[in-house]
């Protein structure tokens, strides 16, 4: 009886002064007081920023990243950056009006073999299409997916193309 007695003391005394640790440490935090988007826990600070009292207990707060200012580019250094003269950008243009236009001729060659294959959306079914109708859902569905994509792809040529200044077909 001594020795389960002894053994309950012990067991409440150290629930006691972990209570006690608990109750000091509620204690010994300040009050915390949130001002817009600041925090502060000076009370004078707060009476004369007109802050309320954050009551949910502890306040954690990170600091964000710096937003660093982009760098203006003034007319004076723009106009000092290097011409090139009419002659060489006229090259230029030329140069990449030619390969905007084997682009352009290649996508639709390409367009009009995706819409000779897909057969207004009844393609030929190849070997183990014919046993796995799935299969040949889903190579229709990529043949329409590609000549989408093309479409687009196509418009954006003529788009460079008309940019440039040069009549699309």
């Amino acid at each position: 009886m001594v020795k389960k007695y002894g053994i309950f003391m012990k067991q409440m005394s150290i629930v006691l002064i972990v209570l006690g640790a608990l109750v000091a440490r509620v204690h010994a935090q300040d009050q915390i007081y949130r001002c817009g988007n600041e925090y502060t826990n000076t009370q004078p600070d707060a009476r004369t920023k007109g802050c309320r009292l954050v009551e949910s207990g502890n306040v954690t707060v990170v600091q964000g990243t710096r937003v660093f200012k982009a760098v203006k580019q003034s007319a004076a250094s723009a106009s000092s950056s290097p011409r090139l003269d009419v002659g060489q950008q006229k090259s230029r243009d030329s140069d990449a009006r030619l390969i905007l236009q084997t682009e352009l001729q290649k996508a639709q060659a390409r367009q009009e073999e995706l819409k000779r294959e897909y057969n207004d959306g009844s393609p030929e079914k190849r070997g183990e299409e014919a046993r796995n109708y799935q299969k040949y859902k889903d190579r229709v569905a990529e043949i329409k997916a590609s000549m989408v994509r093309n479409e687009s792809d196509i418009a954006g040529i003529q788009r460079e193309l008309n940019r440039l200044g040069t009549p699309t077909k």
